[in-house]
């Protein structure tokens, strides 16, 4: 059971030092029980209570990683069922499969498709995180080969060997140890073996069994030999299996507090079927609940552009609105004379109205104040979106140096801004847009044709 606030004061050693940072040392248990801040903040706590408060208080789902430098990626570390409660805070990862026994053609193909999919999404760059070799033709130089292959030509992904031969499994890790590998095939049979790979090279663990019975003796035994960085999976072939696996999984650890089974679930969606857009359906499944690592056949933008928006949009803190960064932006090929919007740094609406600005086809900047992070309406009921916050931006992202014309086109909903926006904004003409973003380019192009 999780240490209640008055569990841990009685474990501290009392002083009231302020040395932690608050004023008491009931004060910091409190937060501590909480999970607000480490045990290590207080400098009297003895190791050994210091140990057992970091056990305590850690994230009943452990919080384990892989990768290397820039491309680390956390999974895990959830405290919740339901997104609603407080947030998901470490999104699930996208993983393309690959086999020594697919042919030439194929494995180029899906290179190629992989590696086109990269774009910027609300200030976030969308690829895939995980090239998934597996081992079927238990053939070693095979293998390797293939592995060799997309370590060389798939730049942005972290590979994940999936080999349930040992002796195979840790020629792999060595030619990929640089690049913080997955090793996923660990089962009944080998697992003292590939528990000694992932500790040598320290690296994540992939286990797997029939049914969670199996997987619950076996992460058992794992925890025996003294290795707790694990990634969980079923060899579920139906989608009600696989479903039932991880939110059982991800119940047992949250709801039962059993830290057996308390790590991140990988979910083999090209188990489940071999349509395309059935795959895809099923994946928006488990970005939801609960797989961390889900594995697809193929990616093209047509799986890519829903899985990472749904993705982006379920790992955001829900208290919190997805902002897009403050600042000018060019639609087009906008020059001097182009003419400049106003939005909000909301991002549905920013992403809304520069998609109809781009419709528009006439080149425009769109300027984007600081407002809260809300909509339009909402950012004007509370004070986010004013003349003055208009005007600062104005001067802040140095609009005037961009362009000669002195006018700027705000949204119609907020017209009652122009007198506050003109008196703040000396020499500027404010002209009222439309009120729904739909209507802007039949709005631009007239606003053209007039100037013209």
């Amino acid at each position: 059971m999780a240490l209640t606030g008055m569990d841990i004061y009685k474990m501290l050693p009392k002083k009231n030092c302020k040395e932690c940072g608050f004023p008491t040392c009931l004060a910091f248990a409190m937060k501590l029980a909480q999970g607000g801040i480490e045990a290590e903040k207080c400098p009297y706590m003895s190791e050994e209570v210091k140990q057992k408060l970091s056990d305590a208080t850690a994230p009943l789902m452990k919080t384990v990683k892989f990768g290397y430098g820039e491309k680390t990626y956390t999974l895990g570390g959830e405290t919740v069922l339901f997104r609603h409660e407080k947030t998901f805070v470490n999104r699930n990862r996208f993983a393309v499969m690959f086999s020594d026994v697919m042919s030439e053609e194929d494995i180029n193909g899906r290179i190629e498709r992989m590696n086109k999919v990269s774009y910027v999404r609300i200030n976030e760059r969308m690829y895939v995180e995980i090239a998934a070799v597996k081992c079927e033709s238990d053939n070693k130089e095979k293998y390797l080969g293939l592995l060799k292959k997309v370590k060389d030509e798939c730049k942005d992904a972290v590979p994940m060997i999936i080999n349930e031969n040992a002796e195979i499994a840790k020629a792999a890790v060595e030619e990929v140890k640089d690049l913080g590998p997955i090793l996923y095939g660990a089962n009944d049979q080998n697992y003292e073996e590939m528990v000694n790979i992932a500790k040598q090279y320290n690296i994540l663990l992939g286990v797997e069994a029939n049914n969670l019975e199996e997987l619950y003796k076996l992460v058992e035994k794992i925890h025996a030999l003294g290795y707790k960085e694990l990634i969980l999976g079923t060899k579920a072939v139906s989608a009600k299996k696989a479903f039932e696996d991880v939110v059982n999984i991800r119940r047992t650890a949250l709801i039962t507090q059993d830290r057996v089974f308390g790590y991140p679930a990988a979910v083999f969606v090209n188990r489940l079927s071999k349509d395309k857009f059935l795959q895809l359906s099923y994946a928006t499944v488990f970005v939801e609940k609960y797989a961390s690592i889900i594995v697809l056949d193929d990616i093209d933008y047509s799986i890519a552009l829903p899985l990472f928006a749904l993705r982006q949009n379920i790992y955001t803190d829900p208290q919190r609105p997805m902002r897009v960064e403050q600042g000018i932006y060019r639609i087009g090929q906008a020059e001097e004379n182009s003419p400049v919007l106003v939005t909000v740094d909301f991002a549905l609406t920013y992403f809304i109205v520069s998609g109809e600005v781009e419709r528009s086809k006439v080149p425009s900047w769109v300027l984007v104040p600081d407002a809260g992070g809300y909509s339009v309406l909402t950012a004007w009921a509370a004070g986010k979106l004013s003349g003055k916050s208009i005007a600062k931006a104005v001067k802040d992202f140095g609009v005037e140096e961009k362009v000669k014309t002195r006018e700027i086109i705000i949204p119609g909903k907020v017209a009652v801004l122009k007198s506050d926006i003109e008196d703040a904004l000396p020499g500027w003409k404010v002209v009222v847009g439309s009120e729904e973003a739909a209507l802007l380019p039949k709005f631009l192009r007239d606003y053209i044709s007039k100037r013209a």
